[in-house]
């Protein structure tokens, strides 16, 4: 059947007018093919105009009966990319058919398939705009569910993906949010649609001027952008831009950086993994930062530009759709155990306290003793019999619940009965332990535009310190020779009991590798400072913890 399924969606991917299937056609490059039914004689004995008749009969009752094949016409691949239980599920038919539709102002919102368990509710859905519509993304100012009480139920949507051949956009919508019992009459809705371009802007920055350099835009809704220019290590230096903004919309809907190009006109990759969207001072565009080699950002012809997302037209109003969703279709995959298995290794306390499996996903329950424990690992797997499945970790925003936190597997390749059969251990990878900083004051002293640098210590890691005015702030940099300290999470000083802290200005990720950060005083006047760690962290990349969860059978 596979071969069939191919030819299906070759042919319905053709044409935006969904043909009829040349079963004739079909039959004829496949009829080598043998096919057998053990309660009937072979087919290969039947005649050739009975095997076509016994063909199209189970490819229409399949075409009706199973979601998949209404989702042929459609690739789902790209937005589940990190949803690969939900394609998997699609794959085995395990999806509730909805098909609805509702055409407003031109846009046409279609809802094709329901996932619906005890883990989640997850939609598939695409946006039909007529033919008048230009742009290349679109954003909403809300979308979600409404229960029969008209509570309205938040989520995660998906940017959407732009099919060119069927003038649509392709999207999901998931929600923690469950049904209740075997079945919910529900709301789906999207409100205010923003249509978006990309836009560009040329800048005059200078990468050989150490200063800070702010340049007016004035243009779709930004305001300036500033560039600040630090030198890192391997000749490479660290670009951080923040931008104002005239309509606060677009904070929230549009994605600006810097592009570099060289002298042929063509984009300069960034040396390091770029971080976007980081809370700036005073109200600003969350600001970003970019790592680049230094020679090739300062090499002669090299020419800069804002780049961002702008929003060419909004069209207001309301699409809803009311849909009655079941759990038929997931339920028999479906099961939760009690386990309250100790983690004292990862989190004194901890305990794994629940584990709810579905067809699509694998949720582990972890209860802390302490309200807000941080969990220590960076990456988790869930082993199945010699099967490992990627997880990540999730806080719960369940009201009262402070002290649970959650790590989610998608099922991805695993057949969820094998669960009940086969041993399940959960492996936590890279410990980074966070810990208070002690209250000995670190004293800088004859401070000057001038870099200077001293070297201290924290529970036995060396730390150097880099301190220099630059625009009459000060800027502090941290930095540990030993890998195995993860770095100082922000810095500040006191003003009698009060405590000032430094806005943290180059911005690590925890687990990173890098142990490099910076903190900014601004209007910094003075020549001395005793500063102090309020948080740190310890990196063990190669720490590991296994547990068993479940022995096989």
């Amino acid at each position: 059947m596979e071969r069939i399924e191919k030819e299906l969606k070759n042919a319905l991917k053709s044409s935006n007018n969904v043909p009829y299937p040349d079963f004739d056609g079909m039959w004829s490059s496949i009829q080598r093919d043998e096919l057998r039914d053990a309660s009937v004689e072979p087919i290969a004995l039947r005649s050739r105009k009975r095997k076509r008749f016994v063909m199209v009969a189970g490819l229409s009752i399949a075409l009706l009966a199973t979601p998949v094949y209404a989702a042929l016409t459609y690739d789902w691949s790209n937005i589940l990319t990190y949803r690969q239980g939900i394609e998997s599920a699609l794959e085995q038919g395990l999806g509730q058919t909805i098909e609805q539709s509702v055409t407003k102002d031109g846009i046409t919102l279609t809802v094709h398939t329901a996932f619906s368990d005890d883990n989640r509710t997850f939609l598939l859905y695409t946006l039909k705009p007529d033919s008048s519509w230009d742009g290349k993304n679109i954003s909403f100012d809300r979308i979600g569910l409404k229960d029969e009480k008209g509570n309205f139920i938040e989520g995660y949507y998906s940017v959407q993906d732009w099919d060119e051949e069927r003038g649509l956009f392709q999207g999901y919508f998931e929600t923690d949010w469950i049904v209740d019992g075997q079945s919910a009459n529900v709301a789906f809705s999207v409100e205010n649609m923003q249509f978006m371009d990309e836009g560009k802007q040329s800048i005059n920055y200078d990468p050989n001027n150490s200063n800070t350099q702010e340049f007016p835009i004035q243009k779709d809704g930004i305001g300036s952008v500033t560039l600040k220019s630090f030198e890192q290590a391997e000749d490479r230096v660290l670009l951080q831009s923040s931008i104002t903004f005239t309509n606060p919309e677009m904070k929230n809907k549009s994605w600006v950086r810097i592009q570099a190009n060289n002298e042929r006109n063509e984009p300069i990759r960034e040396a390091e993994t770029s971080r976007f969207g980081f809370p700036g001072a005073s109200g600003e565009y969350l600001r970003s930062q970019q790592i680049f080699k230094t020679d090739t950002l300062r090499a002669e012809g090299t020419k800069f530009q804002l780049a961002y997302n702008h929003i060419l037209e909004t069209v207001e109003g309301t699409w809803s759709l009311d849909l009655a969703l079941s759990k038929s279709k997931l339920e028999n995959g479906s099961f939760r155990e009690v386990l309250n298995i100790p983690l004292d290794d990862m989190s004194a306390g901890t305990v794994v306290q629940e584990m709810t499996v579905t067809p699509t996903q694998i949720r582990l329950i972890l209860a802390h003793k302490q309200k807000y424990t941080r969990v220590p690992y960076m990456d988790y797997q869930l082993d199945v019999g010699g099967t490992l499945l990627s997880g990540s970790m999730w806080n719960l925003n369940v009201p009262g619940q402070p002290d649970k936190t959650e790590i989610r597997f998608e099922m991805d390749g695993l057949d969820w009965a094998s669960l009940a059969e086969q041993p399940v251990s959960l492996i936590a990878k890279h410990r980074v332990d966070e810990f208070k900083g002690d209250e000995k004051p670190i004293r800088l002293t004859d401070i000057s535009s001038e870099q200077q640098s001293i070297t201290t210590h924290i529970a036995g890691y060396p730390v150097t310190w880099t301190y220099y005015l630059k625009d009459k702030n000060l800027y502090i940099e941290s930095f540990s020779s030993d890998k195995k300290f993860g770095g100082v999470n922000q810095t500040y000083y006191l003003h009698g009991k009060d405590k000032n802290y430094g806005m943290p200005e180059i911005l690590g990720l925890m687990g990173d590798g890098s142990n490099k950060n910076m903190d900014v005083y601004e209007n910094f006047d003075r020549t001395e400072l005793d500063i102090y760690i309020s948080n740190y962290t310890t990196n063990k990349p190669n720490d590991e913890m296994r547990v068993q969860l479940k022995a096989g059978k």
